[in-house]
């Protein structure tokens, strides 16, 4: 399995999630336009049935009962990669974190601030966080949409007296990373990377996924997609995928 690094993904790593991210959005395409099409063919269908009025009232509440925001989503899981956890910490404190693969490798642009975004910085100045936007285009460029993300990192002290030999789960974490995502002014997602040292000199990394918005239906499909290739992704980038659970409430 790869290694990630600190530094930039090298040009085959990054062939791989470009693959896999192309994918992904090929899947994720078909997968709108048949939902697209079926409520098409569920208003004709009632057109066809019980007439124009009668049908143009069942299609509207179809797209209404597409549009309602009623889930939520929350998940965990644990990843495992051969890198030190320095290396980690800063991948998922970067601008294109491990996670968010599908975001910025579909995004038009990613502009990013250099400048630290948490004030919890190490004592030699090597944590911090980041601000940047992805810019994402549809309708032929007619529309535009901006997803915000920050980066903060926590940094973490072993607690006195830690023996060496003590279980991946019992260590006490390096970092914690907090990862906030904002679209049009309001959460798109939330995220929470610990990162831990392996005994074995890699990093395992706890993540969690928080329940910061309500989907609507139409977002549940895409999502299956992403479950799909998530794991391809992570691979693409280094990273194992040791558990994951992913549940979706009302």
């Amino acid at each position: 399995m790869p290694s990630p690094s600190a530094s930039q993904p090298s040009d085959t790593d990054a062939s791989n999630v470009r693959s896999v991210v192309a994918r992904y959005r090929r899947a994720e395409r078909a997968v709108s336009w048949t939902l697209a099409l079926l409520v098409v063919a569920a208003f004709l269908a009632a057109v066809a049935a019980l007439s124009f009025w009668p049908g143009m009232a069942v299609g509207i509440v179809l797209v209404v009962a597409l549009r309602v925001p009623a889930f939520r989503r929350r998940g965990s899981a644990r990843l495992r990669t051969d890198a030190p956890p320095a290396a980690v910490v800063g991948q998922f404190a970067s601008a294109e974190p491990p996670i968010l693969a599908f975001q910025w490798g579909v995004a038009d642009e990613v502009r990013s601030d250099d400048a630290p975004n948490s004030a919890d910085t190490a004592t030699d100045g090597s944590a911090s966080g980041t601000v940047a936007t992805y810019e994402f285009s549809s309708l032929l460029g007619l529309k535009s949409v901006e997803l915000d993300l920050s980066t903060d990192v926590r940094e973490r002290v072993a607690a006195e007296g830690e023996g060496a030999g003590a279980r991946d789960s019992d260590r006490t974490p390096v970092a914690t990373v907090e990862i906030e995502g904002t679209a049009e002014g309001r959460p798109w997602a939330s995220y929470a990377a610990t990162v831990r040292e392996t005994a074995d000199g890699g990093t395992v990394v706890d993540l969690e996924l928080r329940p910061t918005r309500r989907l609507d239906l139409r977002r549940l499909p895409q999502g299956w997609v992403a479950e799909r290739y998530y794991a391809e992704a992570l691979a693409a980038q280094g990273y194992e995928v040791l558990e994951r659970s992913v549940s979706v409430t009302v």
